[in-house]
């Protein structure tokens, strides 16, 4: 049985990655191929506990940025051992809504935390582990906090100042261009179907 492949899809909020999900979801699909979609933080009980954690705004004690690093990599070492390396064994391809890359622009450059720390906290969860494609939707951070208040109340991380999400931004396009090997920068302000027209060519290009 060979190996699924694992995909993720990385992007600041409102970048339209739940779309293209599905977009990816349905062309593997099409191929034959067998498909789970998850997201992180989450996909597991565990996870999905840790996540809440997260993503809900408190006001009796706000969270400092190393505890979220760290509960971060918690909820993703769980998901990743416990769910996504045995999926991926039985011949599963993973679709992931983020994944590292995510704490690299979020804890690295929106936090401004010390990469050191980051990549010594991912080589303990991670290892050698990594997607086999990354899809990066960009989009300004000010579209993409208009379309995050469309979708209703904004979780802890959307509360941000936009200083913040230009900060995420701009590492993820700076990742993107140190590895565009792995790393596909899709341009998230065009009109849906041309997003999704661009996704699919990436993916023809995998030859599945």
């Amino acid at each position: 049985m060979s190996k699924g492949l694992f995909i993720t899809l990385e992007g600041s909020e409102g970048a339209g990655k739940s779309t293209q999900i599905e977009v990816i979801s349905n062309y593997l699909k099409g191929k034959g191929r067998k498909v789970i979609c998850v997201r992180e933080p989450g996909g597991t009980p565990i996870a999905e506990d840790i996540r809440a954690l997260l993503k809900n705004p408190r006001e009796d004690d706000s969270m400092c940025d190393t505890t979220e690093l760290l509960l971060m990599y918690a909820a993703r070492a769980q998901l990743v051992n416990s769910f996504i390396k045995p999926k991926l064994q039985e011949g599963f391809d993973i679709i992931c809504d983020r994944h590292d890359l995510s704490t690299v622009a979020y804890q690295g450059g929106g936090r401004g935390m010390d990469m050191n720390h980051i990549n010594a906290v991912r080589q303990i969860v991670l290892g050698n582990f990594r997607p086999d494609l990354t899809f990066l939707l960009d989009i300004d951070p000010e579209e993409g906090m208009k379309r995050a208040r469309q979708r209703g109340k904004l979780d802890r991380f959307e509360q941000s100042k936009i200083d913040f999400f230009i900060r995420v931004r701009n590492t993820y396009i700076e990742c993107a261009k140190e590895d565009p090997e792995h790393i596909v920068l899709i341009d998230g302000s065009l009109p849906l179907d041309k997003v999704s027209a661009n996704v699919i060519a990436c993916l023809e290009k995998l030859d599945v």
